[in-house]
């Protein structure tokens, strides 16, 4: 059947059955059964009687086939398993981790009956619309330690999307993408460790690409590239560029050992340092945001007590102009 599509993204006008079955040595029938194939995929293939058979503009084509197409990427997206449908990339990557799949495995789905963010969650995850991904990551680090690929993970979305889309991303601490102000990516890292290993980590990234309206309790808080750049974008594109950019911050990360390397390029980008925020967890308190710490912890001063603390897990909610 990719063979077929090769030969068809190859040619800048119609190819005849004929012509297809020649060149890969198989029957006219079997160029037809190809064919249908690649129309069930969602390729869309015209057909001419004496002319043969042409491929329709095919960019915008969101499958395993474009996914894994043009991929610069050494290890991450590699394999990559695509699914039509599925309840979430998280629990397809899970399953693969468990029999023994590599790092850098790849879930890609082009909807979830069932995404899920912090705290369980719902993230709505429509088909056609957006990219909803998870990889599979085995570090060799303590579980301690773990907490800073969130952050890392974070800094490598943001700044893919923003070489994608010329926007500006900012991170709202620990992780969470926003531009203008509005939520536009969520990401969910899950660890299967003992207490002193990691056996796998399990990071998934929801970006809202093209959706062109939220439902009414979602529109003051989530955004989508395209109604922040006015325009669409290619899905395929915002694999590859997370994907690039996360495979370079982690290795050095990894190379490192250390959360500092990349700490300036988060600094700049968090959104929470010098708000005013309530943090939520086992306590709830408000507080003034100081600082990322070198391990990417959040330095707060409380307003309650004015003792400095930090925090290491949790959510923080950052309070608007003029609230109380």
């Amino acid at each position: 059947m990719y063979r077929i599509l090769d030969i068809l993204k190859g040619e800048t006008g119609y190819i005849s059955g004929e012509e297809i079955g020649r060149k890969l040595d198989i029957s006219r029938a079997a160029v037809w059964k190809g064919i249908s194939r690649l129309r069930q995929e969602g390729y869309e293939i015209e057909a001419v009687t004496n002319k043969g058979y042409r491929l329709a503009p095919y960019e915008t084509m969101y499958n395993q086939k474009e996914l894994e197409s043009g991929l610069k990427t050494k290890y991450m997206g590699r394999p990559l398993l695509f699914f039509h449908e599925t309840d979430t990339t998280s629990n397809r990557i899970r399953e693969f981790a468990l029999e023994g799949g590599a790092e850098g495995a790849l879930a890609v789905a082009e909807s979830q009956t069932a995404g899920r963010g912090r705290r369980g969650r719902h993230w709505e995850a429509p088909a056609g619309t957006g990219v909803w991904m998870s990889l599979l990551l085995r570090p060799k680090m303590e579980p301690a330690s773990a907490p800073a690929l969130t952050l890392l993970a974070g800094l490598a979305v943001a700044e893919a999307l923003e070489e994608v889309t010329g926007l500006s991303m900012e991170i709202k601490w620990p992780n969470d993408i926003l531009c203008n102000g509005k939520k536009i990516v969520g990401i969910l890292m899950e660890m299967d460790c003992e207490m002193q290993e990691v056996h796998f980590i399990v990071l998934g990234i929801g970006v809202n690409v093209n959706m062109a309206e939220f439902p009414e309790g979602l529109r003051e808080k989530a955004t989508s590239l395209y109604l922040e750049g006015g325009r669409t974008y290619s899905r395929r594109q915002t694999v590859h560029s997370i994907l690039e950019r996360f495979e370079e911050l982690y290795d050095a990360f990894l190379q490192s050992g250390s959360f500092v390397p990349f700490r300036k390029r988060y600094r700049e980008k968090c959104v929470n340092i010098g708000r005013e925020v309530r943090v939520l967890g086992r306590e709830e308190f408000p507080a003034v945001v100081l600082d990322v710490t070198p391990e990417g912890e959040l330095l707060v001063r409380r307003l309650d007590t004015g003792r400095e603390e930090v925090v290491f897990s949790g959510e923080v909610s950052i309070r608007k102009e003029g609230t109380g």
